[in-house]
C-alpha cells in the first residue's frame, strides 16, 4: 500500500468516511516547457498565475506550437472543467481552480501545475473540486506546502489529503447543487459586464465623442434615441480649453463634480468585541468582499462608513474604480469614497472611470515602490458638463443600468455567501440534500 494512504490527513471531521484523494484519483504534474518553446500563437499554456479565485482561465497565457505536442506530451493537454492545483509558490501553493476554456483552445499544462484525474466511480470530479477549493482545504494545502524554503507540494502529499466520501450518487447531487449556485453567480457577473460595457459605450458616444451633436450639425437624426431625447442635444459646437465642445456645455475639473473623500488610517480606531466594522482596503476592493479583513471601531463619522452601491477609487498601488457591493465597511486610507450633492452617481462614476487609464499611467511613472496620484491630478483631469436639466433628462438611460448592476452584484454576493455556507455543512454530512435545496429556494425567492 502506498505510504500516503497510511499517513493521510484531513482538516475536517465528517459523518462520511474520510479517505485519501489518491484512492479515487490519479495526479498528473505539468510539463517543463523551455523558454524557446513559447511562440506568439498556438496552444495556451496554463501556469500557476492562471489559477485565481477558484477558476483557471487562459487569460494572458503564453502559447506553444501544436506541433510541439507529440504523443508523449498529450497527457498534458487539458479540457474544459479540469481541476488543477498550484504545486509551488509563495502565496499560491495549494490554490485550486477549475479550467474554463473553449473546445478549440486545448490548453496545455506547465510544470508545477497539477491535474486531478478522478475514477468517476468512487470519486466525482466536481465534488472533489468543491471540497478542495473550499477555504478550509485551501488553507490546509497551503499550510502543508509552506514549510521551510520554497513552498512546495509533491503529488504524494496532495494525494494523501483526506476528504469526505459520501456515496457516489450523493457526491453527484451535492456537486449539482453547488454548480447551480455557481452558474447563477457567473450569469449575474456576465450580465454586469455587459451592462458596464453598454453604459461606457453610451457615455463615450454622448459625452466624449459627442456623436448626437455631430449628427445634428450634419443634418442627420441622432441614432439610438427618440425625438425628445435628440432635441436635448445642441446642434453646434463652441471653442473651449479642450477644443470644440457642444454649445452651452462647460469644461470643469473632475473634482468639481464630485467629492473625493480619502479614508482613514484605521489602525488608529481599534475595534471592540461587539462594536466593529471590517476595514475595506485595496485588497478588499479587488476581491469584492470583506472576508478575512481587518477590523476597526464602528464609531466613525458616517461619511467614513461604506455601504453597498458606493463608488470607491483606489488612488495608490493598483488603481481602480469600482461600484462597491461587498457589504458595510470602514473606509481605509488610499481609497477615495466618491459622492456628489449635485450630480447623479453614474455621471461621476463614468467620468472617473474615463480618466482611470491616465491616472494609472501617472501612478506607474512615479519613481516609488507604490505608485499613486495626488489631488492635483483630479483637478487637472477635465470633464465636459452639460446643463443640469440635460443630465436629469438623460438619467433614464444611465441610472437603470447602474441600479441593475448594483442589484445583481448584491444578489451574487448573497449567493456566494450561501455557497460558502452550505459547502462545509454538505461535505461534513451536517446538512443533507433536501434541506440544502429548501434553504436555497427560500434564499432565492
Amino acid at each position: 500500500m502506498e505510504n500516503w494512504v497510511m499517513s493521510y490527513s484531513s482538516p475536517i471531521e465528517s459523518q462520511f468516511t474520510i479517505t485519501p484523494i489518491g484512492l479515487g484519483a490519479n495526479f498528473i504534474s505539468g510539463y517543463a516547457f523551455k523558454s524557446q518553446d513559447f511562440c506568439e500563437k498556438g496552444l495556451p499554456v496554463i501556469k500557476i498565475k492562471n489559477i485565481q479565485d477558484r477558476l483557471v482561465t487562459t487569460a494572458s497565457s503564453q502559447c506553444v506550437s501544436p506541433d510541439l505536442i507529440t504523443e508523449k506530451l498529450k497527457k498534458f493537454l487539458l479540457d474544459n472543467g479540469d481541476v488543477l492545483i498550484a504545486m509551488t509558490g509563495q502565496g499560491s501553493v495549494g490554490r485550486v481552480g477549475k479550467l474554463q476554456c473553449t473546445k478549440k483552445q486545448h490548453p496545455v499544462m506547465n510544470q508545477r501545475v497539477g491535474k486531478f484525474v478522478t475514477d468517476e466511480v468512487s470519486l466525482h470530479k466536481d465534488f472533489l473540486y468543491y471540497v478542495i477549493s473550499s477555504e478550509t482545504y485551501e488553507s490546509h494545502l497551503f499550510a502543508m506546502g509552506s514549510g521551510s524554503g520554497q513552498p512546495n507540494l509533491s503529488p504524494a502529499e496532495i494525494l494523501s489529503v483526506g476528504i469526505p466520501q459520501p456515496a457516489y450518487q450523493e457526491q453527484v447531487e451535492i456537486a449539482a447543487i453547488l454548480t447551480a449556485l455557481v452558474d447563477r453567480i457567473a450569469l449575474l457577473r456576465e450580465t454586469n459586464t455587459t451592462l458596464e460595457a453598454i453604459a461606457q459605450a453610451l457615455f463615450k458616444s454622448w459625452f466624449v465623442d459627442f456623436d448626437p451633436v455631430r449628427a445634428k450639425q450634419e443634418g442627420r437624426e441622432p441614432e439610438g434615441m427618440d425625438a425628445d431625447t435628440a432635441a436635448l442635444f445642441p446642434d453646434s459646437f463652441e471653442e473651449s480649453e479642450l477644443g470644440l465642445v457642444p454649445k452651452g456645455w462647460m469644461v470643469q475639473s473632475l473634482d468639481t463634480i464630485a467629492n473625493y473623500l480619502n479614508g482613514l488610517a484605521m489602525q488608529k480606531f481599534p475595534p471592540t468585541e461587539y462594536n466593529w466594522l471590517p476595514v475595506i482596503k485595496i485588497a478588499q476592493l479587488h476581491k469584492g468582499d470583506t472576508n478575512g479583513a481587518d477590523r476597526a471601531n464602528r464609531n466613525l463619522k458616517p461619511e467614513y462608513i461604506i455601504q453597498n452601491g458606493d463608488i470607491l477609487f483606489s488612488w495608490s498601488g493598483s488603481l481602480d474604480v469600482v461600484v462597491w457591493c461587498g457589504g458595510e465597511g470602514a473606509l481605509n486610507q488610499h481609497l477615495f469614497k466618491v459622492t456628489s450633492k449635485d450630480y447623479p452617481k453614474w455621471f461621476y462614476y463614468l467620468w472617473t472611470k474615463h480618466h482611470l487609464f491616465s491616472f494609472q499611467q501617472t501612478a506607474a511613472s512615479k519613481a516609488t515602490t507604490m505608485g499613486h496620484i495626488q489631488r492635483k491630478h483630479l483637478t487637472d483631469a477635465k470633464v465636459i458638463v452639460p446643463p443640469i436639466d440635460f443630465i436629469q433628462s438623460v438619467n433614464e438611460y444611465f441610472s437603470p443600468l447602474l441600479e441593475r448592476r448594483i442589484a445583481n452584484s448584491i444578489k451574487a454576493q448573497t449567493l456566494t455567501t450561501l455557497r460558502d455556507t452550505l459547502l462545509p455543512r454538505l461535505i461534513s454530512g451536517q446538512l443533507r440534500i433536501p434541506e440544502a435545496e429548501t434553504i436555497i429556494e427560500e434564499a432565492t425567492v
